[in-house]
């Protein structure tokens, strides 16, 4: 799992069990430099490169080799938008085969210059009246209303570029970030209730509303952590030092501690503690300004029982969730990934930075391991220009191709001379040349 994040790519390699719970077999992270903005990759070369040394960090860590990866889909273009579709019921009931006709619709619903990259939440409606599982239900007709995450039509565009064509991986597939930090850090009651799920980047911060079980809005505000740090730049520090000065000493609720404090750096201008926090609360009341009228424009505001929860690398902000509380005058809770959802390493789930990277193991479908097979010298040839075209063989099914095909060379050079081998050869070795 590749998580394209602004300020740093996060790589997560595991396996889920029936039960749906992950075990983490190695992670890691890597500084993106200027590669990615906002949450979509703005230096393709440069991000091409940083994916690669972390996949070969991946495998080192591990003992394995990765063939494919699944990638993180975010950016601010990302935003809910409302799809109705209805049916007539002639024979009375709602069969399993009409609620997947309707699904399939809104999963092939384009709307004009945006795309949709997921069907997000459903809700069904039999003769207007609501129904959570409408299969086997009578009524005349049905209608679905599902909640599709839409946004810019090229987002994956840079990430093909820089991961497909840059490296050797495959990309196994995408996922919408918010929906997947959503999924292992809320709980179905916090869902129900009603809350404010917000995933404080650096970049940008990703407001989603739940309620009664359903994505109600999803929005992506463009203020992130790194926005705090370039604001502290104006107080005459580089933007490294100022980062460090806010995780250090930076507070979203100002304490009574001394106005002046001696700059931990060398050669450094002291700090002035009121100003830095003044610097950081008037970016963050300009973000909370943002979050209060996407609330209200949800319809649900003052009906979230579950409040706010907040997660994500910059969630970090010392004494965030008080000042978030006073603004938004609902009740805050921080979150990771859900203990229960993660078998191991504590040290992950404890990290609000990686929620998105755990999150994205719970929607992984396909095996992203890649097999190396020991082969002879003399079927090597063959080998080659089959693991071109099936590249995700099991090792049992390798032999079994390298020995039959073996064995087809040899009769062939018997009977007609070689020529056919030779000529199988060579074709064989144009189609497994890289062809950018």
């Amino acid at each position: 799992m590749i998580d394209l994040g602004t300020t740093r790519i996060k790589g997560v390699m595991g396996r889920r069990n029936d039960s749906g719970v992950i075990s983490v077999i190695a992670s890691g992270s890597i500084d993106s430099g200027n590669s990615i903005r906002r949450g979509v990759i703005y230096n393709i070369e440069q991000a091409g490169a940083k994916v690669h040394k972390l996949v070969r960090m991946l495998e080192n860590s591990s003992d394995r080799k990765i063939g494919r990866v699944y990638v993180s889909l975010s950016g601010q273009s990302l935003h809910t938008m409302e799809f109705n579709e209805m049916r007539r019921l002639p024979a009375g009931m709602v069969t399993e085969e009409v609620v997947t006709q309707l699904r399939s619709v809104a999963e092939k619903y384009q709307p004009d210059m945006k795309r949709n990259y997921q069907v997000a939440d459903v809700e069904y409606y039999i003769d207007d009246k609501p129904e959570r599982s409408p299969v086997g239900v009578t009524g005349s007709q049905i209608e679905a209303g599902f909640e599709l995450i839409v946004g810019r039509p090229n987002l994956m565009n840079n990430i093909e570029k820089s991961i497909s064509t840059k490296t050797e991986l495959e990309i196994a597939g995408y996922v919408v970030g918010p929906t997947a930090t959503a999924a292992i850090a809320l709980t179905d009651e916090e869902k129900e209730l009603g809350c404010a799920f917000l995933d404080f980047g650096a970049g940008t911060t990703t407001l989603s509303v739940y309620k009664e079980g359903i994505l109600r809005r999803m929005v992506v505000i463009p203020f992130g952590g790194r926005s705090i740090t370039k604001d502290i730049c104006a107080l005459n520090f580089t933007e490294n030092d100022a980062e460090q000065l806010k995780i250090k000493f930076g507070k979203a609720i100002e304490t009574h501690e001394g106005p002046i404090f001696s700059s931990p750096f060398s050669s450094k201008p002291d700090v002035d503690l009121a100003e830095l926090n003044k610097v950081i609360v008037m970016r963050l009341d300009e973000l909370i300004a943002n979050i209060r009228e996407q609330i209200s424009l949800s319809g649900y505001e003052g009906q979230l029982g579950a409040g706010a929860i907040i997660t994500g690398g910059a969630s970090l902000l010392k004494n965030l969730d008080l000042y978030l509380g006073q603004k938004l005058k609902m009740a805050v809770r921080k979150a990771t990934a859900r203990k229960a959802m993660v078998n191991n390493a504590p040290e992950l789930t404890g990290d609000p930075s990686f929620t998105l990277a755990l999150g994205m193991l719970l929607t992984a479908a396909d095996d992203c391991e890649r097999d190396e097979v020991d082969m002879t010298e003399a079927a090597s040839d063959e080998e080659e220009s089959s693991s071109s075209v099936w590249p995700w063989r099991s090792k049992s099914e390798k032999e079994k191709k390298v020995k039959k095909e073996k064995v087809k060379k040899e009769k062939a050079e018997k009977t007609e001379g070689g020529f056919f081998t030779k000529m199988e050869d060579m074709f064989g070795n144009i189609f497994s040349e890289d062809d950018e």
